[in-house]
């Protein structure tokens, strides 16, 4: 299928998704949505495109409405974010829930070492005064049948596949067995089956290389100017802020001091726009991601050009990566050199290194619980309302390029 259109995008005008929609729809499969935020007209608007899920219900009252509209409706409950108390008195509604669907829309390594997977997520809906056989109906055969795989998918009968657990009670969601393809992998939480092995070829980042002076920001004037300054809000969202800020002899720099960074986002192709952030905290050092949502590309939040070279540069040696520097040093990395976003590391391995990245971010200050989360998400277009890309900032409400750069020079025009 085809995933996951944007609401406002779409209503503004952009092509390429409707035509990927249309496309999907007329070969037999799935357009899914991302609805969030938009309701009454403009969601069935939005709908009129074929799509035929959204993931983005925060209320019980956005359930009520998807749910009314036809759509596969998925409530999440993951790293990310976590709706399914909020939504939860839909149990009590009378409504036909076989397009409700349980979702994790992101689970984090640490959790799945701790928690597991959506067997946490159905003990979540459980204990949340849902039907346990309804709440394990929402995570298999309502998305069997959402995406049209419930003829063969599931059913333990002749010609049909279904991997199985056996668990102590309907409301107890702990595997004691499992069964995947006609063999017992696990058993009393030992596995029995060791993990197939994945090779990946041709799939590492270019190897590219940048200079500390690559990220100047030059500026026309050498006096205080007005700037457009993304403002860290929350761990995900940020607004636009217009600050007053001193040229040094052209140039902007960052001000670790009063919470004003650089952040910079480099492209496969060596694309490249570096901006100013506030808010993340940061009083020394660097770090880097090369898992941006929605591009192919690094981004790199830093109070030392030196720190955000050696954390852009060392991602690419590894072939992608996320990486804290400071004072010339390498504090925390993991390697991710399938495309910049996948592991080779068992997943105990990326647990505990993402547990060490997260705990130098913050002794070098920054301020919220997940910095390889804050870092990926500066690139989508998908959370409001600054965001950062290879053309400048962009105003995720309008679509537009609100500040941005010239080639490779850098220039930032400031408005």
């Amino acid at each position: 299928g085809v995933g996951e259109g944007f609401w406002q995008e779409v209503l503004r005008g952009e092509r390429n998704f409707p035509a990927l929609s249309a496309e999907a729809r007329a070969l037999g499969k799935t357009s899914e949505g991302h609805a969030a935020g938009c309701r009454g007209q403009r969601l069935a608007a939005y709908l009129n495109y074929g799509v035929s899920s959204c993931h983005e219900s925060v209320s019980a009252e956005d359930v009520v409405e998807r749910l009314r509209f036809g759509i596969s409706t998925m409530i999440r409950e993951g790293s990310i974010r976590k709706e399914l108390e909020a939504i939860a008195k839909i149990k009590d509604l009378g409504l036909d829930l076989r397009r409700a669907v349980l979702v994790t829309d992101g689970a984090d390594p640490r959790d799945l070492v701790e928690k597991g997977y959506l067997e946490h997520v159905v003990q979540r809906a459980i204990d949340a005064g849902f039907d346990p056989v309804l709440a394990v109906q929402m995570a298999s055969l309502n998305v069997a049948e959402h995406f049209g795989l419930d003829g063969v998918l599931g059913g333990i009968a002749p010609a049909k596949y279904a991997d199985m657990v056996l668990i102590p009670d309907l409301r107890t969601i702990k595997a004691e067995v499992v069964i995947s393809n006609g063999v017992v992998i696990a058993q009393d939480r030992k596995l029995l089956v060791e993990p197939r092995p994945a090779v990946f070829t041709g799939s590492e980042l270019k190897r590219i290389r940048v200079n500390p002076d690559d990220f100047a920001i030059k500026v026309p004037r050498k006096d205080a100017l007005k700037v457009r300054v993304m403002d860290q809000v929350t761990e995900l969202v940020t607004k636009e802020a217009i600050l007053d800020l001193p040229s040094h002899e052209g140039e902007l720099k960052a001000d670790p001091v009063n919470d004003i960074l650089k952040a910079a986002v480099i492209s496969c192709e060596g694309r490249w726009f570096t901006g100013l952030i506030r808010g993340q905290g940061f009083r020394a050092g660097a770090m880097a991601s090369s898992a941006a949502w929605e591009t192919f590309a690094t981004v790199v939040v830093g109070a030392v050009e030196a720190d955000m070279a050696m954390a852009v540069n060392r991602i690419l040696e590894m072939g992608g990566g996320l990486v804290v520097c400071s004072e010339g040093k390498i504090l925390a990395e993991l390697a991710l050199p399938v495309a910049g976003q996948i592991s080779h590391e068992r997943i105990e391995e990326i647990a505990d290194r993402l547990t060490k990245i997260q705990a130098k971010a913050e002794a070098l200050g920054f301020r919220f619980p997940d910095a390889a989360l804050t870092l990926a998400v500066l690139t989508s277009a998908a959370i409001p309302f600054l965001r950062l890309s290879e053309d400048g900032l962009v105003d995720s409400k309008t679509g537009r390029v609100v500040e941005n750069t010239r080639g490779g020079d850098h220039e930032v025009h400031h408005q």
